[in-house]
């Protein structure tokens, strides 16, 4: 049986909605703003994450008109909230209608499988495992090693996904490389015109390339200067920014190796598992991905990790490793396995 069909047909009753935003500067250098989104219905709430990044379509969220309340299986209710409209205004990026989606229908499983007194792993017949993470950061500018260096005072067996630039040198990369620590350098190439986006840079991937052989090299952009150089470690290539969905995986310039699973970039529940299932067929080796969540989503994503990927370098940190230092008592990695109490619906509660 397909996975999505595990969950299709659970009956789900809606009797209301809230919403509770979050907010938090983060060791990036913006404040991130978040809402969690509750669904109600017969005694349970369901709780998900919306984490589209703009803050004015963060902020008029709880303006949006939107009844809900009903009585569905849980595809009917995906198809609905699909054809609304869940911006009030905007949104500052059509992505964002994704990720929104996937807030609602988040919180709409969970209230399902609560309603049903399961957890997701039951329904879906998997075994939670122990999840490896990593924690993702950038390394200032200029860039140096100091934040790395620091967090392994704190954790001398942390491991990292770096962002990367063109200010990094032959130095920096060897430096980092003698940390023996980093599993994956992120070039952030493949997000158009966002602010976040980096040039192609066939110097930079060749001297990641050549400096760091055990890392993934995730959204680098293929050019004319830049497609001998990946050619060489494909690999090692890794996709993140344009993975939304079996056809967006179709589209690549080549089959991956790799993929960063971000679940918020699928939208719904059935593209997120019939992609996961593609991958599974094909050999395609997943690791999760997290936005800043500051809610609910982060045990979401964690859980999702321990189901389908857990011992990939998973970029799905505790929300205290977003923070600019490290602080006392921060959990290692990896992270148990959640007991069966601590996952029931689709949340993982620590």
């Amino acid at each position: 049986m397909a996975l999505y069909d595990r969950i299709a047909d659970l009956p789900l009753v809606v009797d209301g909605v809230e919403f509770d935003q979050h907010e938090r500067d983060t060791s990036s250098g913006f404040t991130r703003v978040t809402t969690e989104i509750a669904l109600h219905g017969e005694g349970a709430t369901g709780r998900g994450e919306d984490v589209t990044y703009d803050e004015d379509d963060q902020r008029s969220l709880p303006d949006a008109d939107l009844d809900l309340s009903g009585e569905y299986e849980f595809d009917e209710f995906s198809r609905t909230v699909g054809e609304l409209d869940l911006f009030p205004t905007g949104p500052g990026r059509e992505d964002f209608r994704d990720y929104r989606r996937w807030g609602f229908e988040s919180a709409a499983l969970d209230l399902a499988l609560r309603q049903a007194g399961e957890r997701l792993a039951d329904a879906l017949d998997r075994e939670p495992n122990a999840v490896r993470f990593v924690t993702s950061m950038g390394l200032g500018d200029p860039p140096t090693t100091d934040r790395v260096e620091r967090w392994l005072e704190h954790d001398p067996e942390l491991e990292f996904k770096l962002d990367a630039t063109s200010e990094w040198t032959d130095d920096l990369v060897a430096d980092l490389a003698d940390t023996g620590a980093v599993r994956v350098v992120d070039m952030k190439a493949q997000y158009g015109d966002a602010e976040v986006n980096q040039r192609p840079d066939a110097d930079l991937y060749r001297r990641v390339r050549d400096g760091l052989p055990d890392a993934l090299v995730e959204d680098p952009a293929y050019t004319d200067e830049t497609t001998d150089v990946l050619d060489a470690a494909r690999e090692r290539i890794a996709w993140d920014a344009p993975i939304h969905g079996v056809e967006s995986v179709e589209a690549l310039p080549f089959e991956p190796d790799w993929l960063n699973v971000k679940p918020s970039r699928f939208g719904s529940v059935a593209s997120l598992l019939e992609t996961l299932e593609y991958c599974d067929r094909r050999d395609i080796r997943t690791y999760g991905g997290g936005q800043f969540e500051l809610g609910v989503g982060r045990g979401q994503v964690q859980l999702l990790a321990a189901l389908f990927y857990p011992d990939a370098p998973n970029d799905v940190a505790p929300r205290a490793y977003n923070d600019p230092e490290p602080s006392p008592g921060l959990p290692s990695s990896p992270l148990d396995a959640p007991a069966p109490e601590d996952a029931t619906g689709f949340r993982w509660e620590r």
